[in-house]
Order: C-alpha cells, then structure tokens, then sequence
C-alpha cells in the first residue's frame, strides 16, 4: 500500500511539516524543498509554529496532518520527548535517546526516529577524519540535542565522555540514559561520566570539546567557556549555527584550534530525515552548499503549503 502523504510515480509529491514552538525563522523548509527539487519531487514543507498555545495536544495535530495527507513531519524543541507518546513505533535511536525528531506518517502507522545522533556522528566523524575522536571529550550542555551527540560520541568510541552542565540534574539524567556506558560499581572505568561540576578542572584534560548550550545563538550572546583553558591541540564542535560563527568559534580559531561549526549537524539531521522520508540518496555537499547560502540571507525556495494551521 502506497503510504498516505505520498506518490510512488514519477515526480511523486511529498507533504512534511515542523512542529515546534518558535520556529518562524526555521530554515528546514528551504533547505528540503530545494534538495526535494534536485531529486525530481514536488515536495511541500510547512511549519506548525505552536507558540502561545495554552494547552498543545500533540496527537491532535498528528492527526491533523494525517488527515491532511502528510507523509512525515519533523519535531524540534520542546517536543522531542513528548511526542513519543503519541507514536506507535520507534526506531532503535529514538528508543535509546528517548527523543525523536521526525515522525513518519503511514496510514495511521506513526514511527518515530531520531536524526539528529545520526546527523552529528556523520559530520563528526568526516571532521576527525582518520584521528578519529580518541582520547577525552567533554560535553558542555546536557540538554535538548545533548543526548544525540553523547550517544554519537560513544558510538564513534570515545574512550571517555565527560558531561558539565549548570544543572547538576540535568547531568544526572542524562547519565541515566546511558547506563552501559556509565556502567555498575566496579565493572570497570566508565566511558560516560558527569563533571562534578568542576568545568575549569576538565577543560585542560579534554581532547575536545561538543558545546551543547543555547549560549552563542543571537539571543543569548557570550560564550559557555573559556577557549583559553584548552590545550593547544584541542577541538571545538558546536551545535549552534545562528550565527554559523559563534563568539565560541571565533575565539577557538583565534587561537589555532581546529573547529566544527553547528552547520554540520543541522544539515546532517535533514540529510538523514529526506532519506527517511523519501527512500532516495539526497546530495550531502549540495545541501550544506545550499545551508550557507540560507544562513547568509534570505531564501524563497520553499512555496507555502494551502492547508492553514488549526
């Protein structure tokens, strides 16, 4: 059976939507609709902005855009989690991370997957290279797209994974998603640990650093932590791309240390969730070419969709 959202012929159409709250300014539609479009689709993407919502009923909207013919839509904050409540199948990365960023709609199936750990393994792994991540990372940030890219980290065989954040809970869970990796007494060294919230003490021991933080986006200006306590071997990824250069990267390359900006994840994830979504091979180099372009002005690539929002 074809599913629903869908057309299996030639120039098939394809209808995908964002749920999130705050999501205007997403550049996820543009960058879709103009690699749906090199790949032969007449491909619609729409966003579900559910800011100022009271009360926001998930499966509701689901079923709204089922009912609508939508193939998929992706999810982005403060809905990852939530929304697994409302899916009947999960992918084996969504179950782990217990976070979801796309839901594949097929005739009442919904199956949940999470693109963003495959998004960021894919982009860290090409930024490493042969190196590969060795040694000591540490994580800044336990929130939001934190759980991806420790999760990435482990399975790209980090040999240590040390977690800081303000709030020493949300360390705590997310260690607990992690339990093989953080592993029982005595079973020996964990490969995942929290800082003790003694970021000044691991910053000189790590390899490399993953900033996981809202710190450096235009809104919240500044940075997480001081470039200058790094090794001079060290690293620096960020998850940030608005700006594509934050204040944390400007001040890494200033002191000769190697960088990965946000773009790699951001255009990672919709590699991963058009494959998903599509069954076909989507261009990587075309879509980070076209994600420079977007971040450096305005796009109109991406047509509205006429179903209106409820």
């Amino acid at each position: 059976m074809t599913p629903r959202g869908r057309d299996e012929r030639p120039g098939r159409r394809y209808r995908v939507a964002l749920l999130g709250n705050g999501i205007g300014a997403s550049l996820s539609p543009a960058l879709h609709v103009a690699e749906a479009r090199h790949l032969g689709l007449d491909y619609t993407y729409r966003t579900v902005d559910l800011l100022g919502r009271a009360r926001v009923d998930l499966g509701a909207e689901l079923r709204l855009l089922e009912d609508a013919g939508y193939a998929a839509t992706n999810v982005t904050h403060p809905y990852k989690q939530a929304v697994l409540e409302h899916v009947t199948d999960l992918s084996p990365t969504a179950r782990r991370l217990g976070s979801a960023n796309l839901v594949l709609l097929d005739g009442g199936r919904r199956t949940a997957h999470n693109t963003d750990q495959p998004g960021f393994r894919g982009a860290l792994a090409g930024f490493l290279g042969d190196d590969g991540a060795r040694g000591t990372v540490l994580q800044v940030g336990a929130g939001g797209a934190g759980r991806a890219t420790v999760a990435a980290l482990l399975d790209l065989g980090v040999g240590t994974v040390v977690v800081h954040d303000a709030d020493p809970a949300a360390v705590a869970t997310l260690l607990d998603r992690f339990t093989d990796a953080v592993g029982p007494q005595g079973s020996g060294p964990p490969r995942l640990l929290g800082s003790g919230g003694r970021l000044e003490h691991w910053l000189p021991r790590a390899d490399g650093v993953v900033h996981v933080t809202p710190v450096g986006m235009a809104e919240h200006p500044g940075v997480a932590f001081d470039v200058g306590r790094l090794g001079p071997a060290a690293w620096v990824a960020e998850v940030v791309y608005r700006p594509l250069e934050t204040e944390l990267l400007r001040r890494a390359r200033a002191r000769g240390l190697a960088t990965l900006d946000g773009g790699g994840m951001a255009v990672g994830q919709a590699v991963e969730s058009l494959r998903l979504i599509t069954g076909l091979e989507p261009d990587a180099a075309r879509m980070h070419a076209h994600f420079r372009r977007l971040v450096a002005g305005p796009d109109t690539s991406a047509a509205p969709d006429p179903l209106e929002e409820a």
